[in-house]
């Protein structure tokens, strides 16, 4: 039985863990260390992407292959006709890299939107990509056994890519990444059509909902009810322009939480920057005031694991949000484990292990902490360059399946971007 099924097990759980966090004398803790191992090498830069979507895992099923794109340069966006390689690594292999496909709907920040298909995660992926002549966005679903794209979702009255896959494999959401590409560059992808931007907020545009199987495609909440909704509270909104990020299922997929922004652009307007939750089935549109950070992730049931501000002191706890009940009811660890909780955070498949990426210096450094015992331990810093702004390298960790991996970014020596794996050893 899985436990966020059911609220009343969920809760269990929750405190079970509670009681572990907030303990001070913990009978018993097996100790485990991290160690760091780099993939990648080469005077070509290897990544896999950007922390802002749950539960993307790098590894397919049997955890031989690991996703990643190959590009050429790291120091600057991609041209609109510029493709990045994508590629498989061989972990039986020597970490061999197997060039597979290309794209052009890709930035260094987010990469392609890589997720293996829950349907089929030993074999299929899916991943963006970008008509070369008309600058349409697709989404692809490609078989590794097969060698070839097996399905396109090509919509001509709204070209939207993936925006994240469902745990079960049932849909993706479908975002119009030309519109992120005018109004916040680091999101979208250069050169994209953006069909709706001749509107603030229009009707025919916001958070699709795309079935995977039949492709049918449905508005799941448009820019016109988000703004609706917005000027409820604020009548007297005025911005240039509403775009969407960050949209997180939770691990029920029942439920999409995400961002409603205006105002990245440095063009005026106000600045909007609004948590919003929905389920998947159209109902329970709700307006959060609690902002809990720009990279939250989904722990299990319906709480988010985040961030709380304290008004006029630093960011210093690590949060559990219900968003049913719009009110915080725990936390992990303490500030001490945790100095920067509005870091990159990423959740073990099993719920029990959690990391969170922060950057120290040119450096980024990873905090793991294992729920059921209280265990901790903290990485050494990796490189992250002199990189900033669009082209920053975000910690952006991933587990993997077996909930004792975890892939980042770096920089090599050679001052390439590459992949690094840090493993959770037992201390013996």
């Amino acid at each position: 039985m899985k436990i966020y099924k059911n609220s009343f097990f969920y809760f269990v759980a929750q405190w079970l863990f509670m009681m572990v966090s907030y303990s001070s004398g913990i009978a018993q803790t097996e100790e485990f260390k991290l160690e760091i191992e780099q993939l990648t090498f080469g005077f070509k830069h290897h990544f896999f992407g950007y922390i802002g979507q749950c539960q993307t895992i790098p590894w397919n099923a049997t955890g031989r292959y690991i996703l990643a794109l190959e590009i050429e340069a790291i120091d600057r966006m991609p041209t609109e006709t510029e493709a990045a390689a994508i590629v498989l690594l061989d972990t039986h292999n020597q970490n061999k890299l197997i060039h597979i496909d290309s794209t052009r709907a890709w930035n260094p920040q987010q990469g392609t939107m890589f997720y293996w298909n829950p349907l089929a995660p030993d074999t299929q992926f899916f991943f963006n990509d970008k008509d070369a002549e008309s600058g349409q966005v697709f989404t692809v679903l490609y078989d590794i056994a097969q060698k070839k794209r097996v399905r396109e979702f090509r919509y001509k009255d709204t070209p939207i890519g993936n925006g994240g896959v469902a745990s079960d494999g049932s849909a993706f959401l479908g975002l119009n990444y030309g519109r992120m590409a005018r109004l916040r560059l680091v999101t979208g992808y250069p050169g994209a059509i953006d069909w709706s931007k001749d509107e603030t907020a229009p009707d025919n545009d916001g958070v699709f909902l795309v079935n995977t199987q039949t492709m049918e495609k449905k508005l799941l909440v448009s820019f016109r009810a988000l703004q609706e909704m917005l000027q409820e509270k604020f009548p007297h909104l005025n911005h240039g322009g509403l775009f969407i990020n960050h949209t997180l299922w939770n691990r029920d997929a029942t439920r999409v939480y995400f961002f409603v922004r205006a105002g990245w652009d440095g063009k005026g307007g106000d600045r909007v920057n609004v948590p919003v939750s929905i389920h998947t089935d159209g109902s329970g549109l709700a307006m959060h005031e609690s902002h809990i950070g720009g990279h939250p992730e989904w722990d299990l049931g319906n709480v988010l694991i985040g961030i709380r501000k304290n008004e006029g002191e630093r960011m210093d706890d690590q949060i559990l949000y219900d968003v049913d009940s719009k009110q915080i009811v725990g936390q992990l660890g303490n500030a001490d484990m945790f100095p920067k909780p509005e870091g990159d955070i990423s959740l073990s498949p099993n719920g029990n292990m959690f990391v969170n990426g922060y950057s120290v210096g040119s450096e980024n450094v990873y905090a793991v902490y294992r729920r059921s015992d209280g265990a901790f331990a903290r990485s050494e810093g990796i490189s992250k360059g002199q990189f900033a702004g669009d082209i920053r390298i975000d910690p952006a960790p991933r587990w993997n399946r077996t909930n004792d991996a975890i892939l980042v970014p770096g920089i090599d020596s050679n001052n390439t971007r590459q992949l690094f794996v840090i493993r959770v050893i037992p201390k013996r």
